[in-house]
């Protein structure tokens, strides 16, 4: 993560769910998971937000509250979709009043999958967002160098 020139902001939004991933969201703030040893900071300001959580399906309800969201955050942002009911509506997607998962309103670019997802794959998902959103900077800055992210050295060959 050495390519982040600044500590990434989120905001979490709950759109129609059971609150279990709305909890483990939370869990990612605690001193056990620690998401702010990585830069990340929660913020309720669609203004001031880089990645966009969310959390549940998306209703007739709710849709326009989430493109408010999204329109309200400044270029370059990038939305992670968390638990099974973001990603296609999950247990709730043969209600009447539910449209699908986030994507049916707003582009998504990570998806975390689990009922409810556990709080280390919300950091993963949040950490690999974070790739796509220097991705996004280069591109708009013009810049199409790719972010260097090495997990692990590369082994030798041997003859």
């Amino acid at each position: 993560m050495s390519y982040v020139t600044k500590s990434p902001w989120v905001i979490h939004y709950d759109g129609s769910s059971c609150n279990g991933c709305d909890i483990e969201v939370l869990a990612c703030l605690t001193p056990m998971y620690d998401v702010e040893r990585f830069g990340i900071i929660n913020t309720g300001n669609p203004k001031h937000a880089d990645v966009f959580l969310v959390t549940g399906s998306v209703n007739e309800q709710n849709k326009e509250v989430v493109k408010q969201i999204y329109s309200q955050m400044p270029e370059p942002k990038v939305v992670v979709a968390i638990g099974i009911c973001a990603n296609n509506g999950g247990v709730f997607k043969e209600c009447y009043n539910i449209l699908g998962g986030v994507d049916t309103v707003i582009p998504v670019d990570v998806y975390v999958p689990g009922c409810a997802a556990r709080p280390e794959a919300i950091i993963d998902g949040v950490v690999k967002g974070l790739g796509v959103l220097q991705e996004k900077r280069n591109a708009m800055n013009g810049n199409t160098a790719a972010p260097a992210i090495d997990a692990e050295p590369a082994e030798k060959e041997e003859a």
